[in-house]
């Protein structure tokens, strides 16, 4: 044991307590480190997860338009109406959102479907999807 020269007691090392003692100290205030950087980070979290369905959405409204236009050019190239087929091969939620317009003349129709793309952050938008198809007229 030191004593300090002065007085006859021990240096401040010793009544505080040892090294290991010291180390145990620190340990305990840094306990609620990692919950805190945690913290901070989700919300980098849930931006990058919601950018993943915000692309996931994009594409599938993409595919969605590309069957819509397929299923309305296959309609109107059996004289019939292009709408209502276009509106019934897309999913219901997204029926509400689609336009299909027929065109051409001759041997051949061409229809484009027009989807609304869907956000899932308010007041976003992300335009809208469009996809052609063309199909031969069945005489």
């Amino acid at each position: 044991m030191r004593y300090d020269d002065r007085r006859g007691e021990r240096t401040r090392t010793e009544r505080v307590g040892t090294d290991r003692t010291r180390g145990e100290r620190t340990r305990h205030r840094d306990r609620g480190q990692v919950a805190i950087e945690y913290l901070g980070f989700l919300p980098v979290l849930i931006i990058v997860a919601m950018a993943a369905v915000q692309l996931g959405l994009i594409a599938y409204t993409a595919q969605q338009a590309g069957t819509a236009a397929r299923a309305g050019a296959r309609s109107a190239s059996l004289d019939e109406a292009a709408g209502p087929a276009c509106a019934v091969a897309v999913s219901g939620w997204l029926a509400g959102r689609t336009d299909c317009g027929a065109s051409g003349g001759g041997d051949e129709v061409t229809v484009t479907a027009t989807i609304d793309i869907p956000s899932i952050v308010p007041g976003w938008d992300f335009g809208r999807a469009r996809k052609t198809a063309t199909m031969p007229v069945d005489h």
